[in-house]
């Protein structure tokens, strides 16, 4: 799902068939599993990924398996999507199929498949608001738990932005943007590298679980365009625009290091990379 970027195009298989294709609208970003999904998926996690896709339905919807023959020598050697009979795998949820098999299966669905390609081609990222939704219902519920104390609940929402008693603890390890330089507090945020919404309330106050960062800097971070190897070299997401981190400060040119962290912060860095950095290399 990270390597998903705005305009791919998206099949899917169902009973057999190709039956619809999509466009993804966005890169993906953290969402709970959706309430409409009910009972199914009970072994998913309560987190994942989510992607904005504008589907459209096939009118021809062949069938893969009556051209096995054709499609079987373009399979791709690991996670196919179809077995070598034409049948679909359910191991794989969602695969990247070779330049090739796509135009293939475009011939073989026919004329209709020409605008989709090129509505593709000219998509625009949809930005996803999904998060900040999602935190305020995580925010409710803090405000609304009995069991937090009013001193707690006022440190956890204000550590959802970066204040409060988070700052404090994060400016006791940190003392200017790690990117910037900046040192002037007025100008700096704390961020999570573990963001807010996926830690434990003890997490979300963790000094060692922050940076001071820059309005635009922090953005960068949390959305996953940037992150940090533990040996403080920076890291550009392959999907993150050159030209605007360059005029956010941002060197692209020339490998970048923000100098060591603690091993607290390693390990909130290594769920960011893991969890939050965009992967795609389109």
């Amino acid at each position: 799902m990270r390597e998903v970027a705005p305009g791919d195009l998206i099949l899917s298989f169902v009973d057999t068939r190709l039956v619809v294709i999509g466009i993804a609208q966005s890169y993906c970003w953290e969402s709970p599993k959706p309430s409409e999904f009910g009972t199914a998926g009970q072994n998913w996690e309560d987190v994942g990924w989510r992607v904005r896709v504008a589907f459209t339905q096939l009118l021809n919807q062949i069938r893969p398996k009556d051209h096995i023959d054709i499609l079987r020598p373009l399979l791709p050697a690991k996670y196919s999507p179809l077995q070598v009979n034409g049948n679909g795998l359910q191991s794989i949820y969602l695969a990247e199929i070779p330049e090739l098999l796509a135009e293939v299966l475009f011939g073989l669905i026919g004329a209709e498949v020409a605008a989709i390609v090129a509505a593709g081609a000219a998509v625009e990222q949809v930005v996803a608001d999904d998060l900040d939704t999602w935190e305020v219902k995580i925010e409710r519920r803090i405000e609304e738990d009995a069991s937090i104390s009013d001193t707690d609940r006022l440190a956890l929402v204000r550590a959802r932005r970066g204040q409060g008693l988070f700052r404090d603890r994060v400016a006791r390890i940190e003392q200017r943007c790690r990117i910037t330089g900046v040192e002037n507090p007025t100008h700096l945020v704390a961020s999570h590298c573990k963001p807010w919404r996926d830690a434990t309330n003890e997490e979300r106050l963790d000094g060692e679980n922050g940076l001071l960062l820059t309005p635009t800097i922090d953005h960068l971070f949390d959305r996953g365009f940037i992150g940090f190897e533990n040996d403080g070299r920076l890291i550009l997401s392959p999907v993150a625009h050159r030209p605007s981190l360059q005029r956010m400060g941002i060197n692209v040119t020339a490998p970048t290091s923000v100098g060591s962290f603690s091993s607290g912060q390693k390990a909130f860095l290594e769920f960011h990379r893991q969890s939050v950095l965009l992967q795609s290399l389109r």
